[in-house]
Order: C-alpha cells, then structure tokens, then sequence
C-alpha cells in the first residue's frame, strides 16, 4: 500500500478533532436584503434574530461547528444552514442575539442547534462544536461544556475581531457603510489597500485597535464610557429595562430640555471658534441651574424638587449625545497618534442606530476636518462572532489569506482527495 494511502486514517482523525475545518466559498455572497425574516430552523421566544443573513449560494461542505461571542452585556450567536426551502445549493449564516444575563437562554437555542445538526447529519464522525470567545467563552466555559456536551473551542476575542472584520470588509457587498444625515447609508467599496485601519469596538465599555496586517494589530486604547454605561444610567434615570427601549426613547427626546449648548451661554454661535449655538457646552448642564430656580422661586422657602421634572426621552438622547461624542472624540486622537486614516466603527452599542452614527461621524470629520473618514457595519454587532466562526477555517479559506496555517489539515490535496465523502 502507497503512502499515500497510508495517511487517510492520520487525515481522518485530523478530521474529527479539527471539527469545522472545512473551506468555506464566499463566492458570490451577498446579505439577504428581500426578506427581512431569518429563516433559522431554531424558533424560540426572548431572542433576537437579526434579519440581514448572509447568504452562500456557492457553499456545499459540511459545517459541523457554531460561533458564539459572550460580551459583558449581549451574547452574539453566528451559525450555517442549508437553503432548504431553495432550488439553489449552499446555504446562508444566521444572526442571533441575547442579553448576556439570560445565558441559559441561548444554551437552549445552542442544544436546538445541536438537535437539529443530528437530525440532519445522523450519527457522524464530525460532531458538532462551539467556538466561543470573549470574557464569556471563559466565565461560562464549564456550564456550557456541562449542559451541551459538546466541545468547546475557545478563540482569542482581539484576533476574533480582526479576523471578522477583515471577512466584512474584504468578502461581503454593501456591508460597510458611510453615514451623513445627507447620506444615511453611502456603501463603500473593498479597498486593496486594507491596513492600517483602526476598530473602535463598542460594547459594554470600548476597545480601540490598530490593526496593520491580518495577524499584526495592537490594542492602543479605549473608554470604559461605553454601551453599559448607558445602558445602567438611563435604568437609574427612566427605569427603561431593555437597550432597544432605551434607544427608542433616544429618538424622540430633545437633549436641549437638560443639556447646556453655546447659545445658552452666548445667545448666538461661537463662530469664531466655531461652535453653532445648538453645539453642547455641557451634558446635563442644565439640570442643575434648573433645580435651583425652582427652589428659590418656591414660596417661604419650600423644596419644590418635584415639580422640577425631565423627561425621559430627553436624557436618553443627552446620555447617547455624550456617550458617542466622548468615542468618537478619543477614536480620533487614538487615530492621529498612530497615524491611521480609516475608522471602523463595531459593536453592539450601535445598532443601526442613525443618531450614535451620525455622531460618532461628525466627531472624527469635525476634529480631522474632513480628512479622516469614519465606517459603519450592517452586522456591527457579530464582527467578533463571525471571527470565531472563521477562525476554524484552514487558511486561503477565501479571496485573503488571513487566517492562522495551523487551522489547516496537513498535506492538503490528499486530505481533499481521499476524505471527500467525509467532508461534504
């Protein structure tokens, strides 16, 4: 017998302790605009599916592995299916997202998933596996491994974040995004000159990383003012309980009602600085002065505090206004310091949400003056997911070379050759 033939047992054990090593065809992929709905085969209530799924229409392999990325305050699931209800082969990823805090929650969707993976595939060498990263995949690393029984593959969360959005970037049309309130939504095109860029990562606080090559990137900085600040703030302050709600009410507030701007001051612009009268001079700047007026207002000294109320909406749109200048106001020097002319802007914080991104977009034109460009995801949410998920890939998975050689089987053409059943 050849040697060749020798290595089909050694490729095949590689095969079955390497679950998801599989190339994945990003060939002609595009997001899913026509329909809005996810078409997950796992329907369970309290979860957010996110309707822009990526669809693969040239993908036939096996996926035998799911992504899930633990933040401090959102868990973000990433997981492949079969287009079953299409004439068209390969599949499309599906989008999830939970509040970190009903963890037991998406442990439930992740045993569905593992249902629905036996009944599709039967018993099969290539079990299903977890990739997770993030703070999560280490604090809840023994309640999954116990309540899945499946392996759990732990990826390192910066690399994660590169590794995904190298994918958005460089693989996926109409993802990336410029955003002007004349503009809403100004797709960008790939650019093959990729590095060096900078992602702010917004989640419960913010992560600031230069990235120079696939595998080269440094974090420089960041904020603990971020998404959790906000999101515990205004539960103090208006009682609201779920994130979107709170960006709902965001919409509808004026923050002149607690805020400070220039024209309180001045009466007029500032122009020779610069600053419009509707320009903040001090967040919450009013509440106070206001409180105050009331109480010396109040007949024989009486405290008249509660008739001095602000609304919710309000303080909502001041906290996001304040949140997202500070960001976008670091993101820029952080950039200046290190030289780097292209933005991204991820994370879970921002949501599609046309106030945090016209914000965060006039910040850095306002402070570079136009000469430094700030870019948005569709999926801003999943970088780091999607990451995970790929990170189980052998390298030359697409059009980029950007990920790790070890994640590839040894000897390649035989393993494509020999295991081929195995595979598909």
């Amino acid at each position: 017998m050849s040697a060749q033939h020798h290595s089909v047992p050694r490729l095949l054990e590689k095969a079955i302790t390497n679950p998801g090593a599989v190339k994945i065809n990003v060939e002609g992929a595009f997001i899913v605009d026509e329909d809005p709905r996810s078409k997950s085969p796992v329907r369970t209530e309290g979860v957010h599916y996110e309707g822009s799924d990526i669809r693969l229409p040239h993908h036939t392999g096996l996926v035998s592995h799911v992504a899930v990325d633990i933040g401090g305050s959102l868990a973000k699931l990433v997981y492949f299916t079969r287009e079953i209800d299409s004439s068209d082969v390969g599949g499309r990823l599906n989008f999830m997202l939970f509040e970190t805090h009903r963890i037991d929650l998406c442990i439930e969707v992740l045993k569905q998933l593992k249902e629905e993976y036996v009944r599709l595939h039967g018993p099969s060498p290539t079990e299903l596996c977890v990739v997770a990263t993030g703070g999560g995949a280490f604090k809840y690393y023994d309640k999954l491994k116990d309540a899945l029984q499946v392996n759990i593959i732990r990826e390192e969360e910066m690399q994660c974040l590169i590794t995904g959005l190298d994918f958005f970037v460089t693989e996926i049309p109409n993802e990336v995004f410029t955003y002007s309130e004349t503009e809403p939504m100004q797709f960008a095109e790939a650019r093959p000159d990729v590095y060096p860029y900078m992602l702010v990562n917004i989640g419960s606080g913010v992560s600031m990383i230069k990235v120079s090559g696939p595998r080269q990137f440094e974090r420089v900085g960041g904020t603990h003012l971020g998404g959790g600040t906000f999101w515990g703030i205004l539960s103090l302050l208006t009682g609201a309980r779920t994130f979107d709600e709170m960006l709902a009410m965001a919409d509808s507030g004026d923050n002149s009602g607690v805020d400070m701007l220039v024209g309180d001051i001045y009466g007029m612009d500032y122009s020779k600085i610069g600053l419009k009268s509707t320009a903040i001079a001090s967040t919450f700047g009013k509440v106070f002065r206001m409180k105050n007026d009331a109480e010396e207002a109040a007949p024989n000294g009486e405290e008249q505090h509660e008739n001095v109320t602000f609304k919710n909406e309000d303080m909502s749109r001041s906290l996001l206004y304040a949140i997202s200048n500070n960001i976008g106001q670091i993101a820029y020097l952080q950039s200046e310091k290190h030289q780097v002319k292209h933005i991204y802007f991820g994370g879970s914080f921002i949501r599609g949400h046309r106030q945090t991104m016209n914000t965060l977009s006039y910040a850095i034109r306002f402070w570079s003056k136009g000469e430094k460009q700030a870019y948005f995801l569709r999926h801003e949410g999943y970088i780091g997911a999607v990451g995970a998920f790929l990170r189980r890939q052998p390298a030359n998975w697409g059009r980029r070379t950007s990920l790790d050689d070890t994640t590839a089987p040894p000897d390649k053409e035989t393993f494509d050759g020999h295991l081929k059943d195995h595979a598909l």
